[in-house]
This record gives C-alpha cells, structure tokens and sequence, in this order.
C-alpha cells in the first residue's frame, strides 16, 4: 500500500479526500473559522454589556436590522450569547480539538496507515460542514437566530412564537445539531475502532503516548452521551412542528391559554445535560491528552503517573455520566437527589486533580523548553486549577441556589472548560504545525500570543466571579433598571477591555499560522527530539504514512533523559541523548518500560 501512491486529484486530495492528514486540516480551518465568528459576537455583546446605551457604528453595520442608532436590541443580544455559547462549545472545541489532533495523530502515534474507515472519516467531516454552514445561515433569518441560551430550554424554544428568536432561527439550530451529532457519532465510532484494531506491531495498550487514551476515551464518552442529545433535539422538533407535549405543558401566551398538557421542560434538561455535562470533558480531555504529551517532551522528563493518568481519565469518563444533576439544583430537584448529586460530583475533584498534580510533579526539576507549546500546556494547568475550584462551589447544592445564573457560573464553566480547552488547542497546533505543514511557527509571535492571552482570559474572568458574587445575573442585555448592580458598572467595563484585547489578539495566531504555512522556516523530521513514533515519519506527507514497512514499537513514549544508571543525575544518557524513540530496541539488561 505505501509503495504505490494512487493518482489524485485537485478534489480527491484536498477537497473530498480521505487521508486522515488532510481531513485534520479541513477541521481546524472550519472550526478557526467559525472560532472568529464566535469570539466576534462575545466581543459585540461584551461592548452591549459595558455600555448598554451607547451607539457603536460597528453594531449598526453588523447587526443590520437588529439594532437602532447602532444600539443592539435586546433579542439580537440573546440571540448572540446563544449562538456564541453553541459555536464556541460544539464548533470550535468538539472540532478543534477532536476533529483535528484525533484525525491527525491516532494512525501516526499507534503505527497505522490510516483510519480504519478513510471514507466515513471523510463523511464525518462533511457533515461537520455542512453542520456549520446552517448553523451560520441560521444567522441571516429575518426574524433572528436561535435565541434561548446555548442550552435551548423549552419552552421558548419549543415554541415558535415565544419571542422572535423561536422561529426559523431555532428550526435551523436544531437541524445544525442534529447533523453535527451524526458527524461526531461516525467520527467517534471510526476513532474507537482504529485504537483497538489498528496498532501497530508493540504497541500495547499500556504503551500508547497519553494522548491516545484521552482520544479513546473522548470517543466513547461521545458514543454513550451524544445520542441522548439527539433524542432530547428529535422531541422538540416534535413539540415544535407536530403539536406534541413532551416539554409543554399549562402555556398561556398573550393571555390565550395553549393545547399543550402533560409534558415537563425539566425533563429536557436532564436530557440535554446527560449530554451536556459529558460534553465538558469530550472538549477537555482531548486537550490534557495533548498537555501530558507536551509538558513530558518539553521537560524533558518521563511523565509522572502514567497508569495513573490513564486511570484518572477513565474515572473522569465514568463520572461524568453521574454528575449532571448539579446543573439543575434550582429545577424544584428532591434534596436527597440532589445530596447525590452533590457527592458524585465532589467526587470528580479526585481524578482532576491527579492529572493535576502529576502534570506540576512533570514540571518538577525538569529541564523546562518555554517555547508557545509548552507556554500553553502550563496555562492549560493554571485555568483548569482556578476554574475547577469554583467548580466544587457551584457543585455543593446549598453554595449553587444563591450563584445559580449569575455570572459566578459563566466565569467558571469559561475558566475551566473554555480558555483550557482552547489553550489545549492551541499547545497542539503549536507542537504538531511541524508535522501538519512541514514548517515551524514564529515563535516569537508564539510569544506574545500566550501572554496576551493568558493576561487578558484571567483579565475578563478573574472579576465575573466577584461580580456573580455579588448576585449580578447573566443574560440580561442591560443591568440599568437595577440600582444595586450600579456599583458593578464600572467593573464589566474593565472586563469588556480585556475581552476586546484578548479577542483582538487572536489575530497575531491567526496572521502566524497562515504565514508559517507558506513562509515558515522548513521543519526537521523531529524538530522537538520527542519520542512517539509519528516523528518517524518523513517530513513531505505520503499515503500511507510510512514507506515501507510499518514502525515496530519496542518502549513506552516517555523515555526522556534515561541513565546509564537510574540513580545517578550526572551519569551518561542510557542512549547518548535525553530521548529514546518507541522504535529504539531494548539494550542488553535495559529495564522495559
């Protein structure tokens, strides 16, 4: 297979192609895309929330319709926030981060050609586009997107004349999503299949780089979780078009009182958050997969805990299936219920903060190299401490009833999930460009990219969580008709500040990552001396990979700075240099890893 390449074509290559390679791009160039268009509308609605009377020229060319004098209107602006909060968690992250690094790097770090499926792989990109593409049409409906919350609770969303934003807009969300869920489960599914079958000749399940089992275990929880959310999408539709009543029940609107009795939105939500709560980690994992990778080879050190690791991971999987009740303690929840739901979500902490710790104990005395990747790895480590530790107060039922819907909630979700799934992303991009394009990035815009960045997220969600303590709610397009929150006036403009920094600075990322494609500087075969195999192979991309023969694996991935003797520090390299390709052999009398 790797000796004979197929005649391609301009479209069989770069267009409908089935080269897990290519497919890795076409992912993270959509979820880049709608990325911007995502962090566009925080940054208009960031300026709505700072100075909800003034007119900005930038809102009026926008928003068209939808605004007066260049004043937004409250339903574009809940129509912004849920479009936002459903491209950025669905678009950007699912696809960024799975979309991309588990296409690129499952076939080169377990020794296969490619995915076991080429063409459902092609199929469920495909799908993802054209997910994309009605989610973004779904913005030029005349009468508004969808505008419920990115969480779309009926029944505003059940019904198409609530408010403006119940209409076409929602229909189309809904079809969006639903093609979206198509393209994850095949995705999923493919992923699944080439780690169990696919492996290369020594590639034992213990020996895969941590990578791949946060990958593995990303598509399973995709596999069990998504179908439920298309089974809670499919049920609105109905309620929607075809005048049942699985969420609607007692409505009056306008004073006239609706057929509609029986049904109960809170059993929406529990449906949305079954999936909604694993969704944290389908986006996450993948992202500390990527920083155990990255921390370890450019420590310079083996990781710490590997079995650990992986058994961290698998609990957080199993967890996260237990614990979505903690978003509902408001719904009227039994008590004892929700003390359960309390208890299993404390639980999480644990495994969350092994991955923790042995990630600090990596960095301990290590021989650090802070380029971007590893910049963002260890940013990657600090937001997922601070987010998560407001996490176990939104996870104690008691604590959560007084922050519910305030701007405590969206400061941590967006600290823990948001800026480190996307500082996971970008540690990838950084550390793999090399093997996507061939060329490395700048890295002194590498540099100021991270700073700025990391400045300006903590910047914008370091003080929501003090103005969420103080009780200010979110969504609420204007806080004006409340004199108590007067006071918080001033602190949402230095938020909106970092917001449009951060925002803006972006672009530096964007302007190098384009660049480098055409003018980086030509990147060696293992430009970081790192130890997985997808290093050995050769710098122009083939089909198939390898030529030849495929790699066999003789160690684990994290034989970094190994001694001639184990416990001596200034005793020779056990190989003449501080990292030892899965490909190396097994010296006489070396121990197997």
């Amino acid at each position: 297979m790797s000796e004979h390449h197929h005649k391609e074509t301009f479209v069989t290559k770069y267009i409908f192609s089935q080269d897990h390679k290519m497919i890795s791009k076409q992912f993270l160039v959509t979820g880049m895309f709608m990325g911007i268009i995502g962090v566009f509308m925080s940054m208009l609605f960031r300026m709505q929330i700072a100075w909800p009377e003034k007119s900005f020229s930038i809102i009026e060319a926008f928003l068209g319709p939808h605004q007066t004098d260049g004043v937004m209107n409250p339903d574009m602006y809940l129509a912004l926030v849920t479009i936002h909060g459903t491209i950025m968690v669905f678009f950007v992250l699912t696809a960024g981060l799975s979309g991309t690094f588990s296409n690129l790097l499952i076939p080169l770090q377990i020794g296969a050609r490619d995915m076991a499926s080429g063409f459902l792989n092609m199929v469920s990109y495909w799908l993802f586009f054209i997910s994309s593409v009605v989610m973004v049409i779904s913005l030029f409906v005349e009468a508004g997107p969808a505008s419920a919350g990115w969480t779309i609770y009926p029944p505003l969303s059940a019904l198409p004349q609530a408010i403006p934003g119940s209409g076409a807009g929602m229909t189309l969300w809904l079809v969006a999503m639903a093609i979206f869920i198509a393209s994850s489960l095949i995705g999923s599914l493919n992923y699944i299949v080439t780690i169990l079958n696919l492996r290369t000749k020594g590639m034992k399940m213990t020996r895969l780089p941590l990578t791949m089992w946060a990958f593995f275990i990303t598509a399973i929880i995709g596999v069990v979780s998504f179908p439920v959310l298309l089974s809670a999408a499919l049920l609105l539709m109905f309620d929607r078009s075809f005048g049942t009543s699985f969420y609607l029940s007692d409505i009056f609107i306008s004073g006239e009182v609706l057929h509609y009795q029986g049904g109960s939105p809170v059993l929406y939500e529990h449906l949305f958050w079954f999936l909604g709560h694993p969704e944290v980690y389908i986006v996450l994992l993948p992202a500390l997969g990527i920083t155990s990778e990255i921390i370890s080879t450019h420590s310079r050190k083996p990781i710490f805990g590997y079995r650990a690791m992986v058994m961290s991971i698998m609990a957080i999987a199993f967890l996260s299936t237990i614990v979505w009740g903690h978003h509902m303690f408001v719904s009227g929840m039994n008590p004892f219920l929700g003390s359960v739901f309390t208890f299993t979500t404390l639980l999480i902490a644990i495994p969350s903060a092994v991955k923790a710790f042995n990630y600090i104990t990596t960095l301990w005395k290590g021989n650090l190299q802070l380029n971007p990747a590893m910049l963002f790895s260890i940013g990657l480590v600090s937001t997922f401490v601070t987010g998560g530790l407001t996490g176990l107060v939104l996870g104690d039922s008691a604590l959560d009833i007084a922050i519910h819907d305030t701007y405590f909630v969206v400061a941590h979700f967006h600290l823990v999930m948001g800026v480190s799934a996307i500082f996971g992303m970008y540690a990838g991009i950084y550390h793999w460009f090399p093997k996507m394009y061939g060329r490395m990035m700048n890295k002194t815009m590498g540099y100021w990219h991270f700073w700025i960045s990391i400045i300006c997220a903590y910047g914008v969600f370091w003080p929501m969580h003090f103005i969420g303590l103080a009780g200010l709610p979110r969504r609420y397009y204007s806080n004006t008709a409340f004199p108590m929150f007067d006071d918080l006036a001033d602190i949402n403009v230095v938020i909106t500040i970092f917001a449009l920094v951060g925002g803006a600075a972006q672009i530096i990322f964007l302007a190098n990552f384009f660049i480098s494609i055409y003018r980086g500087k030509k990147a060696t075969q293992n430009p970081w001396n790192s130890n997985t195999i997808e290093w050995t192979t050769p710098v122009e991309h083939i089909h198939g990979n390898w030529p030849g023969k495929l790699p066999e694996v003789h160690r684990w991935a994290y034989d970094y700075s190994k001694r001639v003797d184990p416990n001596d520090d200034d005793s020779d390299y056990l190989h003449g240099q501080d990292f030892v390709l899965q490909t190396t052999p097994l010296l006489d009398g070396e121990e197997p890893s």
